[in-house]
């Protein structure tokens, strides 16, 4: 059985709260993602998505000098790294989301994406399964 720490992406680029969402937007665009966390001192304290920089800061007028803090998702779902990628899949699929940081002990390790689940054979049926439940959602809304 696969776990996370086998498929997940590693020295991940991170903001921390000092960062502003204009840097965080440009920092999606150099890495060409959809998300990037925020770290303070090694620990994970939210996830901020191209979807939080639209609804929280762009709709609601924020100016680009706003810290991402105001606008990161702070609950953020996370998984430790020794689960196996078929609970990973699952957690997307039940909470509707693409990613998942990986953390031990609060630290952040790593990311795993759908996309990363769906590369290795073992698990692409789960892989499969949570991003028709996503894309399933996606189109009710």
């Amino acid at each position: 059985m696969k776990t996370v720490r086998e498929v997940m992406t590693t020295n991940v680029d991170y903001c921390t709260p000092l960062d502003n969402v204009f840097e965080a937007a440009i920092k999606m665009r150099d890495l060409n993602v959809g998300a990037i966390p925020v770290v303070e001192e090694g620990r994970l304290i939210g996830l901020i998505t191209d979807r939080d920089l639209v609804v929280r800061g762009i709709a609601e007028k924020r100016p680009n000098s706003s810290p991402v803090t105001e606008v990161m998702t702070r609950d953020v779902i996370t998984v430790l790294p020794d689960i196996s990628v078929e609970e990973a899949a699952e957690q997307m699929a039940e909470h509707q989301i693409r990613r998942l940081p990986v953390v031990d002990n609060g630290h952040l390790v790593g990311i795993v994406s759908l996309g990363d689940l769906a590369t290795y054979r073992y698990s692409d049926e789960s892989a499969g399964r949570a991003l028709s439940s996503i894309s399933e959602q996606t189109f009710l809304h």
